[in-house]
């Protein structure tokens, strides 16, 4: 749809057709995003909530504005949370409240609606839980998590190891995230340790992994009335070249066998199934870490509007560290794209405005 999108815009901007009517309903409530770990305005140098050349998926379309989101209603609303790029998601979710309290004052809402991707769906968890002490009502209606390590990453405990090919954790996360992690308040062992599904050591005096934390944040209806996630997995030339390298030439994860706990010591809950190179995993992080809640439903349209909706065939998972078999291995509704590629890291053809904007027909469905 990338290029019909195109030929439409420009279109628009030279007055030779209307404007393409919205294929997302306005949310009830304001849209708020949670980036994942190394992020903030942008990660690997793109927008982090943007497509492959720097639009936010957010940004709605007024006259002659090109480009924006032609595929979200012109009266959406939307706020980008900014945290530490390096923390653990106790610190993160507590900066992700502080953010949309703010924002909820200045923007005159009672009720925001979330979307974290990657280590965001975790900070959004805690966020939703601080929020709703703070207030004494849920104030999450929905609550969306994208590619979430809620099980634990097996990169992350490989890091930690200092497996080959590490020489230094912060080195490591620099080279592949960037220079961030170097600076003022990051503490990238903290965000490591996070996500790891055990405690990591248990001579640092502190208990840390998503283990633990989702003990302490867990799926609660006080907290958002609706929990669900998107789950992505790739393998091969068309995933992120840095992520293909990291599977090529240090740690391929084998992320799709059933163990309620971490039986094979990856740093994720689960095992591996015995095959390492297939879509299992979208770089980052193993299909058995993903779900959270309701499991959706992408599907994409040639010529109508995407659309995400509940999948059935696999079962609501309320309880993150007891899941089915069914929710840590079935490759249902999996979407064919690497970690990076639903944030707008190239190079794909993903169509990220019209991901996100199905995504909040389906939030305007449900807030």
């Amino acid at each position: 749809m990338k290029k019909l999108h195109t030929l439409l815009m420009a279109l628009c901007a030279l007055g030779l057709t209307t404007q393409a009517q919205a294929g997302a309903a306005k949310t009830t409530y304001p849209v708020v995003f949670a980036h994942g770990m190394a992020g903030f305005d942008d990660i690997l140098g793109y927008d982090y909530w943007g497509d492959d050349y720097g639009m936010f998926v957010g940004d709605v379309c007024s006259l002659f504005e090109v480009p924006c989101n032609e595929d979200i209603d012109g009266g959406q609303k939307t706020f980008v949370g900014q945290v530490q790029p390096f923390q653990n998601s106790e610190v993160r979710g507590l900066d992700l409240a502080n953010d949309i309290e703010g924002y909820m004052a200045s923007a005159g809402v009672t009720r925001v609606n979330l979307i974290g991707h990657s280590q965001g769906g975790l900070d959004a968890r805690k966020a939703a839980k601080v929020l709703y002490t703070r207030k004494g009502y849920t104030v999450v209606p929905v609550l969306v998590s994208v590619s979430s390590p809620h099980r634990g990453s097996p990169v992350a405990k490989y890091i930690l190891d200092l497996k080959p090919g590490v020489t230094s954790v912060i080195a490591a996360l620099a080279e592949f995230y960037g220079n961030v992690v170097y600076q003022s308040g990051n503490d990238a062992f903290a965000g490591a340790k996070q996500l790891v599904y055990n405690d990591y050591s248990a001579t640092d005096g502190i208990t840390t992994g998503a283990k633990n934390f989702n003990v302490n944040n867990p799926i609660d209806a006080r907290y958002a009335s609706r929990y669900v996630s998107l789950i992505t997995a790739q393998n091969g030339a068309s995933v992120n070249p840095a992520l293909w390298l990291v599977s090529e030439f240090f740690y391929d994860i084998d992320g799709d066998g059933y163990c309620t706990d971490d039986c094979d010591n990856d740093g994720a809950a689960g095992k591996g199934d015995g095959i390492a190179n297939e879509a299992d995993d979208d770089g980052l992080v193993g299909i058995n870490s993903q779900q959270m809640g309701y499991r959706l439903k992408y599907s994409e349209s040639t010529f109508g509007f995407d659309s995400v909706t509940n999948d059935a065939n696999v079962p609501y998972l309320g309880t993150i560290n007891a899941p089915t078999s069914a929710q840590m291995t079935s490759t249902s509704s999996v979407i064919n794209q690497d970690h990076m590629d639903v944030v707008g890291v190239g190079p794909d053809t993903f169509d990220e405005p019209e991901f996100y904007a199905a995504i909040f027909q389906y939030i305007a469905t449900y807030d």
